[in-house]
């Protein structure tokens, strides 16, 4: 059994720099961490692999110019599969070893099994199978004229039926829409989506699946309803208060607060209707000094994008590091923290993922500088190396 070695090499954990050493790895673990000395001159840092816990992989990854809302439509499965390849694999090159898909159905657990085995090189496909209800943020996506949709699910028998279909599929986790939405079509980021008993049925039959459940909320009612039926994670939380933050201090319940599509949308950066920028100017304004506040209280804020290839690409998670150690008012460690041990343990994967330690998975990223000392040092354009389930898939290791 091969095993290989990064040597003289700064070496950051998932929690701190623990000093100049060597990394061992073989059959896709990391079979030893040596640290020869607590400091020194060394020009490169190896971290563990950057895990991004809120995407959307299938959408157009080619030059040609095609519309965010129709593409979909209009493209096979068969070619979804392989867009979302290619926007997982740009997302592998710059040190994303771990995504969480948050709408997906049999074309990203297709694609996510494919990965797993070994048939093609990408990262790791966490993918949650999407609930969502009749006219929700999920099934507008879908122009109301178009009579083949994707599956929805009403009242508490159905909603339980289309978690266990789910899981039956293959499906890591469940992700539900609680509030409205910015880009769907004629959406209201203040709908209220889903009643309550339906919420508790959703919960309540993932969780005794053994499936973590995401709900996408953006409105104060909706992040409150969330938090109610137990949900393991919030996606946005925009309307958050500090009573909401306490809750979810209190809940371990964690937030991927996917800042710069928000910002992007608001400010007119990407290309979307005028109705769908009022809706995130509205949502964004406050949300800051909220944010700052929350993150100060506790609240486990994580990596997460919201990366669809069109609004925010796979290759922007280093700025979304950015924003938020702007936002948060944090350190260049803690915002690493926030894409490696803590989004581990916000996926239910702190056992193996999100280290550099003994035993977890090989996936590691090779960058220059000391990347914990600066959040400006937080780039894309600074790793050198990506290795992912002990593979070498981007850059070159030093010798």
């Amino acid at each position: 059994m091969s095993v290989n070695e990064l040597s003289g090499v700064h070496i950051w954990d998932g929690n701190a720099h623990r000093g100049v050493g060597t990394v061992g790895w073989s059959a896709g673990r990391i079979s030893s961490v040596d640290i020869t000395a607590s400091a020194g001159d060394a020009d490169l840092t190896v971290i563990p692999g950057l895990i991004d816990t809120h995407v959307h992989l299938i959408g157009n990854a080619s030059d040609i110019p095609a519309d965010f809302l129709s593409w979909p439509l209009t493209t096979r499965p068969e070619e979804q599969v392989l867009h979302g390849l290619a926007h997982a694999r740009r997302a592998l090159a710059v040190g994303v070893t771990t995504v969480r898909d948050l709408a997906a159905d049999d074309i990203q657990f297709s694609l996510a099994r494919a990965l797993e085995a070994g048939v093609i090189e990408g990262p790791r496909v966490l993918a949650h199978g999407l609930v969502n209800m009749t006219g929700g943020h999920g099934d507008l996506f879908t122009p109301p004229a178009v009579v083949d949709r994707k599956p929805v699910a009403d009242g508490p028998d159905a909603c339980r039926a289309l978690v266990r279909r789910w899981a039956r599929s293959g499906a890591d986790g469940i992700k539900v829409p609680v509030s409205g939405g910015v880009l769907s079509i004629g959406d209201k980021a203040s709908w209220r989506n889903y009643t309550d008993a339906e919420i508790a049925a959703i919960v309540d039959e993932a969780h005794a699946l053994g499936m973590r459940v995401a709900a996408h909320a953006h409105t104060e009612d909706g992040i409150r309803r969330a938090l109610a039926h137990g949900v393991d994670s919030v996606e946005h939380a925009t309307k958050l208060t500090a009573h909401l933050a306490a809750q979810m201090v209190e809940s371990g319940t964690t937030v991927a607060p996917t800042l710069l599509i928000n910002d992007r949308i608001a400010d007119g950066s990407v290309p979307v209707a005028p109705g769908q920028r009022e809706i995130a100017r509205e949502l964004v304004s406050g949300r800051d000094p909220v944010f700052r506040a929350a993150a100060a209280a506790g609240v486990e804020f994580v990596l997460g994008t919201d990366a669809n290839g069109f609004h925010v690409g796979f290759d922007d998670q280093w700025e979304e590091l950015r924003a938020m150690a702007r936002v948060f008012d944090w350190d260049a460690a803690r915002a690493l923290q926030a894409a490696t041990s803590r989004a581990a343990a916000a996926i239910g994967r702190a056992h193996d993922l999100g280290r550099v330690a003994d035993g977890f998975a090989a996936d590691l990223v090779v960058v220059r500088g000391r990347p914990w000392e600066d959040p400006k040092a937080l780039r894309a354009e600074s790793v050198v190396a990506v290795v992912a389930r002990g593979r070498l898939v981007a850059g070159s290791l030093p010798e």
